[in-house]
């Protein structure tokens, strides 16, 4: 029996992409017959701490230092770790790598100092060459939950103008940085006729999208973090969210969609996703103005765009990340060094 360690956090600043792709990871590993457990702290976040349970899925509380992880490691009888952090100290991988456990990182660009014998960069044409590791990097290595992967359509959708077009907003499970609010006044100020659901993270950001008036011919439907969000993007025509790890799950489902950038580490995916035309730029949060409200205008008015964006995007994955990434860490776990 093989047992894999999963070391990533989740909280109301760090988000929850990280524990997202994870999640993703974890099952296909468990489909395979893996023991997974994870050493996280959630940060209090419920949304995060229901995506193991209600998967069954095991957690503690991570350890505090690199002898307490390999002690961990030791005790769990862990035959490999998968690593997904933006602030572990790199010494707690190295740690684990000097035990002879392969360590497999999950990253975005930026390695930030961690060691590995496989590095997953999930990200559009990001490149891994590291000697003596594995790299696999772009969206062959797309880390999908199932829930999404169920629902990817056989064929790119296309839009007609045939109903009010349905939106979905969403800002990950907390959205740390307030954008709902904004986004939700932008669609108002479009005039165009819609149907929106928006995700408020917590109670002040659903009052404060309760007080956002919508024009004639448009409804606002607020909701708190839901399990349901893949299927409410799979009914729907549009998707307004942060350029970040949910993008990918925007194309694999052939969603058109309209992105904000919200923090550094997020622009050079929103470039080059822009610039693929696999989605439409809104712009920086905080700063969009007449240009994002034209384009969402258009999306929301015009089908043949809607209709391009769909295939685009349908096409730039294929849903099998997951499995290709699982393939290799389990053949690293089998023939460790």
């Amino acid at each position: 029996m093989t047992i894999v360690g999963i070391r990533c956090d989740a909280g109301a600043r760090t988000g929850v992409g990280h524990l997202v792709r994870c999640v993703a990871l974890a099952e296909e590993l468990v489909a395979r017959g893996v023991v997974v457990v994870f050493l996280s702290d959630l940060g209090g976040v419920a949304w995060a701490e229901s995506q193991l349970t209600q998967r069954g899925l095991p957690w503690r509380p991570p350890p505090a230092d690199p002898a307490a992880l390999v002690a961990t490691a030791d005790e769990l009888e862990l035959d490999a770790l998968v690593v997904d952090s933006y602030t572990l100290p790199p010494e707690h991988s190295a740690a684990v790598r000097a035990t002879g456990r392969p360590v497999l990182a999950i990253v975005d660009g930026d390695f930030r100092g961690q060691t590995a014998d496989i590095y997953v960069d999930q990200n559009l044409d990001s490149a891994i060459d590291v000697p003596g590791a594995l790299g696999l990097a772009g969206l062959d290595y797309a880390l999908f939950r199932s829930s999404v992967r169920s629902l990817r359509p056989a064929a790119p959708p296309v839009h007609t103008d045939a109903r009010t077009p349905k939106v979905v907003a969403f800002f990950g499970g907390t959205d740390a940085y307030r954008a709902a609010p904004e986004i939700a006044v932008r669609l108002a100020q479009t005039g165009a006729r819609f149907d929106a659901t928006i995700i408020g993270a917590d109670e002040s950001l659903r009052d404060e999208l309760h007080a956002v008036v919508p024009a004639e011919g448009q409804r606002f439907d607020i909701i708190a973090p839901t399990d349901d969000l893949p299927k409410l993007l799979a009914e729907a025509d549009l998707a307004v969210s942060a350029s970040g790890t949910s993008t990918w799950e925007l194309l694999c489902l052939g969603l058109p969609a309209a992105l904000v950038w919200v923090v550094d580490n997020q622009i050079l995916g929103y470039d080059r996703t822009i610039a693929r035309g696999y989605g439409a730029g809104l712009g920086r949060l905080g700063h969009l103005g007449v240009d994002a409200v034209d384009t969402l205008e258009r999306l929301l008015t015009d089908a043949a765009a809607r209709t391009e964006l769909a295939q685009r995007a349908w096409s730039a994955v294929d849903g099998r990340g997951v499995e290709r990434v699982a393939d290799a860490l389990l053949a690293k776990a089998a023939s460790p060094r």
